[in-house]
C-alpha cells in the first residue's frame, strides 16, 4: 500500500541538497537550516555523508514543519542538485510537483528532464568565478550562493542570515562580507529570473522559542559533565567520537582551575576499545564516575571486560551510538542494531541495564541517570543512542538543570561506617535487593577486598563450590529485578484502544506522526515508548491491555520484539514487527504502511 505525504505548502516542505563531500557544503546547509529555525519555524536536518574519502556524494535533508514534525517525511519537494554524479538519482527522488535547482554554468538539460517537476537553473559557479578571485573561495562560496537563491525562493529573512554569519565568523569578521556577497549573488539572480517566492515557502512563526538546536553527542557530553563524570576513555570510532570531543571541550572550560591551570578530569585516548573499557572499570572501582563512548564494533571488543564489570559489580557507563552493522557495515548510517548485543553483552549469564534516549534532550537527561544507576546498582549501564540522534542537529526544548541534584553513589561505606562493622564482606546482601555495600580503595584496611573475575562467594573469597557460585549469580538476578524498579518509566500516549505501538529511541518522531495520520484514517492506536531495559510493570501492563501490538524498530531481526518475547510472558502472535533497516532514519510512511498492511491482512483472514 502506498501512503502519500501531505501536500507541501507554507512552512511544510522538504529540501534536499545533493553535494560532494569535502566542498564545504555542511556549513552552507547548516546556515540554511538555522535561518529557518531563527524565523521561529520548526525544522530538522539529516546529514547523509560517506564514510570514505573526499569527493564522494553527500546529501543533507531539511524538513520544514510548522506542525512540529521532525522526522523524515518520505518526500522531497526541493532538490538542490550540485553533484553531476548523482543527477539521475536526485531527479528520481524528487516528488511530483517539486522543484529541482542545479548549477546551470554547465547545461544539463537532457539529464534533468522530467515533465512533472520544474527545473530552475542558476549559474552558481559562473557567478562566483566572476566575483571572487581565490579558487578555494569560489568552491566554498558557490554553496553559500545557493543559500542566497533559496532565501529568495523561500522568502527567508536576509537579516537573520546576516546575524548567523556574524555569529559564525565572530573570530574572523573579514569572512562575513564575502559570504554575504555570495548570498546576494544567489538571491538577486533568483529574484530576477524566477517567480519568488515559491508556493512552498517560509512564513515567520513563534514556535521555536524555548528550543535549541543541538546534536545528541554534545547533549550527552554535557550530561556527563553535570553528572559529575571526571574520567573518560575511548578509542575513536564513528559516530561516537564527537561525544568525547565535546566532553573534552566542556572539561577544559568548567573543570580547569583558572589560576593554577590544574585539571580536575582525566581523558585518555586508548590504544583500542578493550583498553578503554578497562580504564573506565579501573576508574569506577576507584570511585570516579567514568564512561566510554563507542559504537557496535567497540561493544564487540569490550565484551569480556563488560562481563568482568558485571560479575565483580563495578559501575561503568557506556554510550553506544549505534550505526549499521554487521562488521564494519556502513559507519555513517543509522540503525538500532545493538539491542541484543548490549542487553546480554559478554559470555555467560549476563543482563545489563539499557537506556534509550529519543532525542538530544534525553541524551542529556539519561546520561545523568546512567551514572546514578551504574553506581546504585554497581554494574555497567548502556545508553543506546544512534547516529541519527548523535550526529544530527535536532530542535528540542532548552536543557534544564535541577540545582538541588546530588549524585546517587549508592551503597558506599565510608571510614566511620566500616569501623562500625564487625567484618566487611564485599558480596554480602543484607537487605535483599541484590545490591551489596562497597568500599573505595584507601577507605579503611578492614574495607579492603580482592577483586576477581573468577568464581567468588558472598565473602569475596575464591570458590569453585557449586552452591556458593550459584548463590552469587542468583543474587545478580535479584539485582536485575531491582533495576526494573529504578530505571525510567516508559512514556505512554493513549490507553483506550485495542491496538498499540511499542518503540524506542529515534523512531519516536515517525511513530508520533504516524499515529496522527492513522487517526485521520480512523485507525486509533495507543503508543508506549520504552525508555529502559529491564522492562517494568508498565510495559507488561501495556502489552496485556492491547489485543495487538506493533513493535517499531530500526533493525532487520526485530531485536526489540525478541527482547520483549524473551523477558515477558507475551504470546509471540500478539507482537507484529514494523522494521526499517536501510540505514536512513525512519519516516512515518514505514509505520503507516506496516500497520495498515497487517490490519488489512488480519481482516482478510
Amino acid at each position: 500500500m502506498s501512503v502519500s505525504s501531505s501536500t507541501p505548502g507554507v512552512n511544510d516542505f522538504v529540501i534536499k541538497l545533493a553535494n560532494v563531500n569535502g566542498t564545504g557544503s555542511a556549513s552552507a546547509n547548516g546556515l540554511l537550516m538555522k535561518a529557518i529555525f531563527r524565523m521561529g519555524i520548526p525544522v530538522s536536518g539529516k546529514n547523509f555523508f560517506p564514510s570514505n574519502i573526499q569527493g564522494l556524494p553527500t546529501w543533507y535533508e531539511i524538513r520544514v514543519s510548522g506542525d512540529g514534525h521532525l522526522c523524515r517525511s518520505g518526500r522531497v519537494d526541493i532538490m538542490v542538485a550540485m553533484n553531476a554524479q548523482t543527477y539521475a538519482q536526485d531527479l528520481a527522488e524528487l516528488s511530483s510537483g517539486g522543484y529541482l535547482i542545479y548549477d546551470s554554468t554547465w547545461p544539463r538539460a537532457r539529464q534533468l528532464s522530467r515533465d512533472d517537476v520544474q527545473v530552475l537553473g542558476i549559474p552558481l559557479a559562473k557567478l562566483c568565478n566572476e566575483h571572487f578571485d581565490n579558487v578555494r573561495s569560489r568552491i566554498l562560496l558557490k554553496n553559500v550562493a545557493y543559500v542566497g537563491a533559496l532565501a529568495a525562493l523561500l522568502e527567508l529573512d536576509l537579516e537573520v542570515i546576516r546575524g548567523l554569519l556574524a555569529e559564525t565568523f565572530a573570530s574572523k569578521p573579514k569572512l562575513i562580507e564575502p559570504n554575504m556577497q555570495a548570498i546576494a549573488l544567489g538571491f538577486d539572480y533568483a529574484r530576477e529570473n524566477f517567480e519568488c517566492p515559491l508556493p512552498m515557502r517560509c512564513e515567520a512563526m513563534d514556535k521555536t522559542s524555548g528550543n535549541v538546536m543541538i546534536d545528541g553527542n554534545t547533549a550527552a557530553a554535557l550530561g556527563c559533565l553535570y553528572a559529575g563524570a571526571t574520567v573518560g576513555a575511548w578509542y575513536p570510532i564513528t559516530p561516537s567520537t564527537s561525544l568525547m570531543d565535546a566532553f573534552k571541550t566542556f572539561c577544559e572550560r568548567y573543570r580547569k582551575n583558572e589560576e593554577s591551570g590544574e585539571r580536575n578530569y582525566c581523558i585518555v585516548q586508548a590504544e583500542d576499545e578493550l583498553a578503554a573499557i578497562g580504564m573506565v572499570i579501573g576508574a569506577g572501582w576507584c570511585g570516579a564516575r567514568a564512561f566510554t563512548p563507542t559504537s557496535g564494533p567497540g561493544i564487540s571488543l569490550m565484551s569480556e571486560f563488560i562481563g568482568f564489570a558485571y560479575y565483580t559489580e563495578i559501575p561503568a557507563v557506556i554510550f553506544d551510538v549505534q550505526r549499521v552493522g554487521p562488521s564494519t557495515g556502513m559507519p555513517t548510517r543509522t540503525q538500532q542494531c545493538d539491542i541484543m548485543t548490549c542487553a546480554y553483552a559478554s559470555h555467560g549469564d549476563t543482563r545489563h541495564v539499557l537506556l534509550f534516549p529519543a532525542n538530544p534532550r534525553e541524551c542529556f537527561e539519561l546520561a545523568v541517570q546512567a551514572f546514578d544507576l551504574a553506581e546504585r546498582l554497581q554494574t555497567p549501564v548502556f545508553v543506546l543512542s544512534d547516529l541519527d540522534i548523535g550526529m544530527n542537529d535536532w530542535m528540542c526544548p532548552l536543557l534544564t538543570w535541577d540545582e538541588s541534584y546530588r549524585p546517587d553513589r549508592g551503597k558506599v561505606l565510608d571510614k566511620e561506617a566500616v569501623e562500625k562493622l564487625e567484618a566487611f564482606y564485599r558480596y554480602m546482601d543484607v537487605d535483599g535487593d541484590g545490591i551489596c555495600a562497597r568500599t573505595l580503595p584507601g577507605t579503611h584496611p578492614r574495607g579492603a577486598y580482592f577483586v576477581r573475575g573468577s568464581g567468588h562467594n558472598n565473602f569475596g573469597r575464591y570458590t569453585e563450590d557449586a552452591g556458593e557460585y550459584q548463590e552469587v549469580v542468583d543474587r545478580l538476578l535479584t539485582k536485575f529485578d531491582t533495576a526494573a524498579e529504578l530505571v525510567p518509566a516508559p512514556v505512554q500516549i493513549g490507553d483506550a484502544n485495542e491496538i498499540g505501538i511499542i518503540s524506542i529511541g529515534s523512531c519516536d518522531g515517525a511513530v508520533l506522526e504516524a499515529t496522527e495520520r492513522l487517526s485521520a484514517q480512523g485507525i486509533n492506536v495507543d503508543y508506549l515508548r520504552v525508555l529502559a531495559f529491564p522492562f517494568g510493570k508498565a510495559v507488561t501492563d501495556f502489552i496485556d491491555s492491547h489485543a495487538r501490538i506493533f513493535v517499531v524498530e530500526q533493525n532487520r531481526d526485530a531485536q526489540l520484539k525478541n527482547l520483549l518475547l524473551m523477558e515477558t510472558e507475551t504470546p509471540r502472535e500478539k507482537l507484529v514487527s514494523v522494521l526499517n533497516y536501510s540505514g536512513l532514519p525512519m519516516d512515518c510512511r514505514c509505520v503507516i504502511e506496516g500497520v495498515t498492511a497487517a490490519l488489512k491482512q488480519g481482516a482478510a483472514a
